[in-house]
């Protein structure tokens, strides 16, 4: 029973899911490789790298919300 409670805190919100599959999605629509998915436990945070030179980096929060930033 322990076990189980333990992974459940490795996994992102429903808020985190829904907006990392919507913003795969949009990538993937553009034809912008993705590099990295990552989900960091410590942090609660998604982490993606995209783009054609990797210049893309999103995160998106526990509660859903996100931040890009593209790198010149």
């Amino acid at each position: 029973m322990g076990e189980k409670l333990n992974n459940a805190k490795k996994m992102p919100t429903q808020q985190q899911m829904l907006t990392a599959i919507t913003t795969l999605q949009s990538l993937s629509n553009f034809y912008r490789p993705i590099y990295l998915f990552r989900y960091d436990d410590r942090s609660k945070e998604i982490f993606i790298i995209a783009g054609e030179r990797e210049n893309v980096e999103i995160t998106i929060f526990a509660n859903g919300e996100r931040r890009h930033r593209i790198n010149e």
